[in-house]
């Protein structure tokens, strides 16, 4: 079979935000540039769907505002109108069957000043925190496990019940696992240079972020976002392809050759802006010593279920966005969202509908990804009744799964990834960037794919 051949100046492999903002950079230098997506859609977990007729996000819903990149990507694109903060931030804990306000003065829920934890912790666990102050300094040498180090400090039940499910809601991982240097990097040189972690809370704490919103979302949804940056790539002439998996990606005397099912492309420099598993795949044969570490890097899954209500016949909710989830408790959902409190170009284009979701699964909890769709929404709305009282019916319910979805930032992950950047480094031209290497979020996947396509134009050095 003939297939098409193609010359470009750049490739990107993956369609995903990562991807697609390396593309967007690239082609407003003027760099020929081509994007290749594996699946039929652009946007990797930047996805719109409908539930009640109502649009809504059924991955990512919302941009890290102190960090513009997200919001200047959008800007480019002509959304920057739509560019709409959280109505509120404001979130619970419900723990031990009661809701309880985020402590004031946390950092990823850990404690940075003597705020009241009574009922959240138990009396004993409550005296623990206090014993901080008198400890010996914990040591570590390179990395530790976040909930390790903040368990040593102030007890399990502050790991457990505070720390797990705001990392739970962020990397769907378990804290035992996850990387203190890597998810906090921050806390991670203030607990170098503090004995106490309520110092360390406090030193990292400051400067973080500057005054002002704390989430952006689109009017509409982030699903917009992937489909108007491919848009604007191909405006500005460059080529980009869904449904276009690359088969094999080699190296010759004039630069990188990449394979798909129905075309060749070859260019003088390439990202791979796909998952790790994918990226270790494509770079077996070329960079084995990177494509080793990629391989080892682990994914969770989750499931998101969203549900649309009658408005009226809700009971009052609590105040805020919603609120996170223990798993010491044993519940299906680790957090849920009221959508329709939180963005209010959702409640205003539907008035008498209430939007919200829960999540599901992540680290250790795969089993309940087994279960049916209807199964995941009847015992997520169980769980929803006893946290905010009896709800009605709802008017339509939706389960998206999200397979291997996020990576794992374990012990050892920045080590991980400088290793595996060393390695790609070695061969002219291949530059990575996605989700695997310096943030899950959205706005760090935009940046990590700008700094990809500078590496690419000479801009920054790797």
């Amino acid at each position: 079979m003939t297939t098409e051949t193609h010359t470009t100046d750049v490739l990107v492999i993956g369609g995903g935000i990562a991807g697609l903002a390396a593309a967007q950079r690239l082609s407003e230098a003027g760099v020929r540039v081509a994007l290749l997506e594996a699946s039929d859609r652009l946007g990797g977990k930047l996805r719109t769907g409908t539930v009640a007729g109502i649009p809504v996000d059924l991955g990512a819903e919302a941009l890290f505002a102190p960090n513009p990149a997200a919001a200047e990507l959008a800007r480019a694109t002509g959304l920057g109108h739509r560019l709409q903060p959280a109505a509120t931030t404001a979130a619970a804990l419900w723990s031990r069957g009661t809701l309880h306000p985020m402590p004031s003065g946390h950092l990823l829920g850990v404690p940075g000043e003597r705020t009241e934890l009574s009922g959240l912790l138990s009396p004993e666990g409550v005296d623990r925190v206090r014993q901080d102050r008198t400890l010996p300094r914990t040591e570590f040498g390179d990395d530790v496990a976040i909930g390790a180090y903040v368990a040593a400090r102030f007890g399990p039940e502050v790991a457990d019940r505070l720390l797990a499910p705001l990392l739970d809601g962020i990397y769907a991982g378990d804290v035992y696992h996850l990387s203190l240097r890597a998810t906090a990097p921050r806390l991670f040189d203030a607990a170098k240079a503090h004995a106490s972690l309520f110092d360390a809370v406090r030193a990292a704490q400051q400067g973080a972020a500057p005054p002002g919103p704390v989430f952006l979302g689109l009017d509409g949804s982030l699903g917009l976002l992937p489909a108007a940056v491919g848009e604007l790539v191909r405006r500005r002439g460059g080529t980009v392809r869904t449904a276009s998996p690359v088969l094999t990606l080699t190296r010759g005397e004039g630069g990188w050759r990449a394979r798909t099912p129905a075309a060749t492309f070859t260019a003088g420099q390439v990202i791979v802006a796909v998952p790790a598993p994918a990226a270790a795949a494509l770079l077996t044969a070329e960079t084995p010593g990177a494509a080793l570490p990629l391989s080892e890097i682990e994914y969770s899954s989750q499931a998101i279920v969203t549900f649309a209500f009658a408005r009226r016949e809700l009971p009052a909710l609590p105040p805020g966005s919603g609120f996170l989830v223990p798993r010491a408790d044993g519940r299906t959902i680790k957090a849920a969202t009221l959508l329709s409190r939180k963005w209010r170009w959702l409640a205003d284009a539907a008035p008498e509908v209430f939007v919200l979701r829960t999540s599901v699964g992540g680290h250790g909890r795969q089993q309940d990804l087994h279960r049916t769709d209807a199964e995941l929404a009847r015992r997520a709305l169980h769980d929803l009744s006893d946290a905010l009282g009896p709800l009605p019916a709802p008017l339509e319910s939706r389960v998206t799964r999200w397979q291997d979805g996020i990576p794992q930032y374990t012990t050892g992950h920045v080590a991980r990834v400088a290793n595996i950047r060393a390695e790609a480094g070695k061969l002219p031209g291949l530059w990575l960037c996605g989700a695997a290497y310096d943030g899950v979020g959205v706005t760090q996947c935009v940046a990590g794919g700008w700094r990809a396509a500078d590496r690419a134009l000479g801009i920054e050095a790797p």
